[in-house]
């Protein structure tokens, strides 16, 4: 068992004096550069000052360089700079500090101060401690959410897909069954395991939101609870809570085990209390509250929102549109949303097809909206976000509202009211003209297959209230990001904003690195930069072997960088006329089919953010099959082109990096973390300003490997 720390000891048994020992996380949600400047930061710090620290870099591909019980056990404190939620458990015991990924970039010789006398953490206490001054964490409560939201993710796109594919290709019009799959077919088999994926997503949510909170003991009861609260029959509701009821089941859930932890148990029993105790208590009392306090106000909502829909029936057409569908956007698939959908279901029967067809049009504004959005706005979206956008348009075209839940649960506040804005535009314009829908089910698959009349004003309809959901999403969530950037706050715990290098050495918003969370910097990796590495210094490190040769760096980054693409004088004077020039440097590997195209993709990219990272460098990228195979290029300017880099230096030192949509894997994915972390380091950097001509410049890139 790990004894807890004392000062941090500073001298051994035998008199001599003990070299200091710290360990370090650094972690985002994304697992962009940030990962790997921040460790490449603070192994410098530690190696500037005698101190040996061994790095462990966390991203979404995984743990590198993992710290083991060896290593805790003899370290004299912990530096964990994360932006997503970390398991402190192992460090039990030791001197633990927390902060932002940024600060990790920003202050590595304030954090290796600090954490000399930061509280000896111990689980189930409040936290460890975090750093004065800058890299505050965001609220438990905001670290939570996204860590729900991005665990939830796979399966809201894995169920939704398999779902939409089983529909469209093996389902057909009943009127009397909305969309039907011949039971028994193999596209019915393919249908039942999406629904499972989607029953999943709910419990998902909850879980992993209980679980940021209360660590594992909140696991369970988290997704036992979500369970629950999507279950409306157990509490004599006809529509379970959804994804809303998630969130509440999974704060619940997260807090109330960290209630029961707090008390006094005798030794005898603490070591059952995390996987006996506090579960089945925390499930038990969680789920009774939900089934007899929580669930029972939800069966009442729905009940009375049914009853007050049926008096509705007889007033205007745009007004109950816009009604029915501000509820279908609202929960997607919880009780108001559910309670819409069975009055216009339930009244195609009497003959009257109009209501439903006011719903069908609302139905897959959500999805489409939100996707469309994170096509319009890629700055505003991480990868995995976008990814999900993608797949987020083809469930709203299936009818599959549930494909935005994970962009509502992330920015609740901003793509809610977008989504009901959208829906009513949508349920009133349909109203409007009259549209009929003779199955329950929505979106334009209904359309297709000739269960809706009125069809070009149904698509009008949709139209409207998608570019309606889009274009509010953007907009107010370019206003929380501008009101965040005015206000120092860190990120901790997020999905992540789009993949981005925080600038060496700028004063930014201790952030980190998502853009939903305010972070002031802007984008420059994309999709493009890796998601993890390592750094591990117990010394200081040996000194790079100089190149014998030209050919020694014929191999540099796995051969994409060559003599043929290394200038030593860059002529252009501005970014737009540099990367042109850029283009022709990579044309002469013969890698480059259309320059021009490479161009405009560099250029297409600069417009969500500025790649100019700071500390005089730049590396503007593209994916684009104007290239046939990945390729690498250097230039120097002497008098520096301005990139809009934030700490307002103009850039010397610019790589440019092209690759195939094809081969846009984890190869490129690796030449942007040996960059990232090489240039942070000012020798290298002055080493390679310094370099005489190309040979000698390959010289210096030879060091990177």
């Amino acid at each position: 068992m790990t004894n807890p720390a004392g000062p941090p000891p500073m001298g051994g048994g035998d008199g001599e004096q003990r070299r200091l020992k710290l360990l370090a996380v650094t972690a985002c949600p994304t697992g962009i550069a940030h990962t790997y400047m921040a460790a490449e930061k603070l192994a410098q710090a530690a190696e500037s000052r005698g101190i040996g620290m061994k790095v462990e870099t966390q991203g979404s591909i995984g743990a590198e360089n993992i710290l083991g019980d060896n290593d805790v056990r003899t370290a004299d404190g912990v530096i964990v700079a994360a932006d997503k939620d970390v398991d402190l458990s192992r460090f039990a015991g030791k001197r633990v500090l927390r902060v932002g990924v940024a600060e990790g970039i920003r202050h590595p010789e304030r954090l290796i101060e600090q954490v000399r006398s930061a509280p000896v953490y111990e689980p189930g206490s409040a936290a460890a401690a975090s750093a004065a001054g800058g890299g505050r964490e965001r609220s438990v409560t905001y670290k939570a959410l996204m860590n729900g939201v991005s665990y939830m993710i796979p399966f809201v796109v894995v169920g939704g897909l398999l779902i939409a594919v089983s529909l469209s290709l093996g389902g057909h019009a009943d009127p009397s069954g909305g969309l039907v799959i011949p039971k028994g077919s193999f596209w019915m088999d393919v249908n039942n395991i999406g629904v499972i994926g989607f029953t999943l997503m709910v419990p998902i949510l909850s879980g992993y939101i209980a679980y940021a909170i209360g660590d594992r003991p909140a696991l369970v009861p988290g997704m036992i609870g979500g369970w629950i609260a999507n279950t409306g029959s157990l509490y004599g509701s006809k529509a379970g809570a959804g994804f809303i009821g998630a969130i509440v089941t999974g704060f619940l859930a997260g807090y109330l085990v960290l209630w029961i932890k707090k008390f006094r148990v005798p030794k005898f029993v603490q070591p059952i209390m995390p996987i006996i105790v506090i579960p089945i208590v925390a499930t038990t009392v969680l789920g009774m509250f939900f089934i007899y306090v929580i669930g029972k106000p939800i069966s009442w909502v729905f009940e009375h929102l049914t009853s007050w829909l049926s008096g509705m029936t007889g007033t205007s057409a745009i007004l109950l549109g816009a009604i029915l569908g501000l509820m279908i956007a609202f929960d997607m698939g919880g009780p108001v949303n559910k309670t819409a959908f069975l009055f216009g279901a339930g009244l195609i029967a009497t003959g009257n097809q109009t209501v439903m067809g006011m719903c069908a049009a609302a139905i897959p504004v959500m999805p489409l909206g939100q996707g469309l959005a994170s096509l319009i706005r890629k700055r505003l979206y991480t990868e995995q976000e976008r990814e999900t956008g993608l797949a987020s348009l083809f469930m709203g075209c299936f009818g599959i509202s549930e494909g935005a839940i994970p962009f509502a649960a992330a920015r609740p506040a901003q793509v809610i009211p977008a989504n009901m804005l959208g829906g009513a535009v949508a349920g009133a314009v349909a109203g409007v003209a009259g549209v009929k829908d003779a199955v329950p089910h929505g979106g334009p698959i209904v359309a297709v297959l000739g269960a809706v009349s009125g069809v070009p004003m149904f698509f009008v309809a949709v139209v409207f209230g998608t570019v309606v959901t889009a274009l509010t999403t953007v907009t107010l969530v370019d206003m929380s990001e501008r009101r965040r950037r005015g206000a120092p706050v860190a990120v901790v715990g997020v999905v992540g904003a789009e993949p981005a290098l925080v600038p060496a050495g700028v004063a930014v918003s201790s952030a980190g690195s998502d853009a939903r969370a305010g972070v002031s910097t802007q984008t420059v990796g994309g999709s493009m930069l890796p998601t993890s590495g390592s750094v591990s210094v117990s010394g200081p490190a040996p000194e790079a072997e100089p190149a014998e040769s030209a050919e020694s760096g014929d191999d540099v980054l796995s051969g994409y960088l060559t003599q043929q693409t290394v200038k030593v004088r860059l002529d252009a004077q501005e970014k737009e006329a540099a990367i042109r020039e850029m283009a022709e440097l990579l044309a002469r590997s013969g890698k480059v089919a259309d320059a021009d195209e490479l161009v405009r993709a560099a250029l297409r990219r600069e417009e969500q953010g500025t790649t100019g990272l700071g500390e005089e460098i730049a590396i503007p990228h593209a994916k684009t099959d104007a290239v046939t195979a990945p390729v690498v290029g250097f230039a120097r300017s002497a008098e520096g082109v301005e990139w809009g880099s934030l700490d307002g230096t103009k850039a010397r030192l610019v790589f440019v990096i092209a690759v195939p949509e094809a081969a846009a894997g984890d190869e490129h994915l690796r030449i942007l973390a040996l960059l990232s972390r090489k240039l942070m380091d000012a020798g290298f950097r002055e080493r390679l300003l310094a370099a005489g001509d190309e040979q000698a410049v390959l010289g210096v890139l030879s060091e990177i490997r």
